[in-house]
C-alpha cells in the first residue's frame, strides 16, 4: 500500500495541527504518535527519536524549519521513518557492540527507508537501490546490511570492520535523521523502556485492528513480526543466571561424564551446578486483579520446572504464616490471601532479613518506591501497569501477559 497520494505541500509546519492529517491513512502510526512526545527544536538540523534520559519516554524531536516546503506525503514518509525506529528498538537495544554509530544509523535507515519507498522519503535519502547503495537488496534487517556495507569499500576498513566515521556526516550517504542520543542507558533502564515500546506497539495493534482502515502501509511481514514480539515469553533460564551470579550455593552429584581427579576411570567424577535461593513476592493487594494473580501462578508454574523458591504474599505487610517454599516440579493453582493495601517495604525487610540471593516481586506496581534491597532485585508486572510505574528504578522491570 502506497502511503500517500498527495503531492501537496505545505509552508508552516506545526506538528499538533498537521498531525491528525498526516496520519488520518495510517491508524497504527497514528497511535505510536499520540504516545511519543513531540519537541520542536532547532538544535538539530532534521529529526529524531529518542529516549529521554530523566523520564524514560519516546521523544521525537525535530526541526519545523526542515519540514518547510517539503510535500506532505514526504512528511508523513519521515514521520513514519521515526516510529519505524521505535518498532525496531533501533534506539535501545539492537545495536551491535563496537559499531560505529553513523555506520549504524545508517544501516537502520537502509532497513527502514526500503519499507516505505523513495516516492514518499525526502530527495536523496538513503535506500536499497539509490544512490551508493544500488548493489543493496531491499526489505533487509539492519544487521543484514552492516554485512553488506562490511564489503563496500565506501565502509570497510578492509580488515572486517568499518571506518571508524569520522569526519563524515549521515548526510553524505543520505541520513536525513540525528540519532545522536541513541544508547546510555543503563540495563534497569533499557529493560523498563522496552516494556514500554511493547505495550505502545500492543495498543497501536489494538487500534489498528479495530479500524477500519486497518493496519494502513504496515506490510503482513512486519504485523507479523509486531505480533510475534507482543507474545509475553519470560525466558526464566536467563532469569535465574541473573542470580545465581552472586551466589555461592551448589548442587553436587556423580557423573561418568566427569573424570575423577584422585581415582580415574575408577570413581564417578563429580558435577557442580551453582543454585540461588530465590524469595519471590505476590502482591495481594485489592487493586492487583484476580486476572494478574492467575497470570503470576502461571509464570511460577513455568519456574518451577527449573528451580525450588519461596513464595511470600504481601499487601502492606507479609502474611509470615502464608510464606511457604514452593518445591521444584510441583504445580499449583492461584490463590488470594490478602486483600489490602500495598506497600513495597513490607517483602522488601522480610527477603532482607533472609539469606536470599535474589528477589523478584510480582506485582501491579501502584506503590511509592521501596527501600533498597540488599540482594539483586527485579520486577515483575501485567505489561498494562509498566507504563505507569510511580517511580524511577535502574532495576529490571519485566512485563507479564495477563491475557493467557
Amino acid at each position: 500500500m502506497s502511503i500517500i497520494s498527495s503531492p501537496e505541500k505545505i509552508n508552516e509546519f506545526k506538528m499538533d495541527v498537521h498531525l491528525w492529517k498526516l496520519l488520518e491513512d495510517e491508524p497504527f502510526f497514528s497511535s505510536i504518535s499520540r504516545r511519543v512526545i513531540k519537541q520542536a527544536s532547532r538544535t538539530l538540523s532534521t529529526a529524531g527519536v529518542t529516549v529521554d534520559k530523566d523520564t524514560l519516554q519516546f521523544k521525537m524531536f525535530y526541526n519545523p524549519d526542515f519540514f518547510k516546503g517539503m510535500e506532505l506525503n514526504k512528511i508523513r514518509g519521515v514521520l513514519i521513518h521515526e516510529f519505524y525506529h521505535l518498532i525496531f528498538k533501533h534506539c535501545t537495544s539492537r545495536k551491535p557492540e563496537g559499531i560505529p554509530h553513523i555506520i549504524w544509523n545508517i544501516a537502520t535507515d537502509l532497513a527502514i527507508n526500503s519499507l516505505i519507498g523513495a516516492d514518499n522519503l525526502p530527495e536523496g535519502c538513503c535506500i536499497p537501490g539509490g544512490k551508493q547503495f544500488e548493489k543493496y537488496p531491499s526489505k533487509l534487517t539492519a544487521e543484514a546490511y552492516l554485512e553488506l556495507m562490511k564489503e563496500d569499500e565506501q565502509f570497510s576498513d578492509g580488515k572486517g570492520g568499518f571506518k571508524s566515521g569520522e569526519g563524515e556526516s549521515g548526510s553524505d550517504f543520505g541520513n536525513f535523521d540525528d540519532h545522536g542520543e541513541w544508547g546510555g542507558l543503563t540495563e534497569g533502564e533499557r529493560q523498563l523502556v522496552e516494556e514500554r515500546a511493547k505495550d505502545i506497539l500492543a495498543k497501536a495493534a489494538k487500534d489498528s485492528n479495530n479500524d477500519k482502515k486497518g493496519w494502513g502501509s504496515v506490510s503482513s511481514a512486519v504485523k507479523k513480526e509486531i505480533m510475534e514480539r507482543l507474545k509475553t515469553r519470560i525466558n526464566w533460564k536467563k532469569v535465574l543466571r541473573a542470580f545465581i551470579g552472586s551466589s555461592q550455593r551448589a548442587e553436587r552429584s556423580n557423573t561418568m561424564r566427569r573424570i575423577n581427579r584422585r581415582f580415574p576411570y575408577i570413581h564417578a567424577g563429580r558435577k557442580v551446578n551453582r543454585i540461588a535461593n530465590i524469595a519471590i513476592s505476590i502482591d495481594q493487594s485489592g487493586s492487583v486483579s484476580d486476572e494478574e494473580l492467575n497470570a503470576f501462578f502461571n509464570e511460577l508454574n513455568k519456574l518451577s520446572d527449573l528451580a525450588t523458591f519461596t513464595v511470600v504474599p504481601f499487601d502492606t505487610r507479609v502474611a509470615e504464616d502464608k510464606v511457604y517454599i514452593w518445591k521444584k516440579g510441583e504445580k499449583r493453582k492461584w490463590e488470594r490471601v490478602m486483600y489490602g493495601g500495598t506497600c513495597f517495604n513490607a517483602p522488601t525487610e522480610y527477603v532482607n532479613k533472609g539469606n536470599y540471593d535474589g528477589h523478584i516481586v510480582l506485582t501491579d506496581l501502584q506503590a511509592p518506591k521501596p527501600k533498597p534491597s540488599r540482594c539483586r532485585r527485579m520486577w515483575m508486572a501485567s505489561k498494562y501497569n509498566v507504563d505507569t510505574i510511580p517511580f524511577k528504578t535502574s532495576e529490571r522491570v519485566i512485563a507479564i501477559d495477563t491475557k493467557q
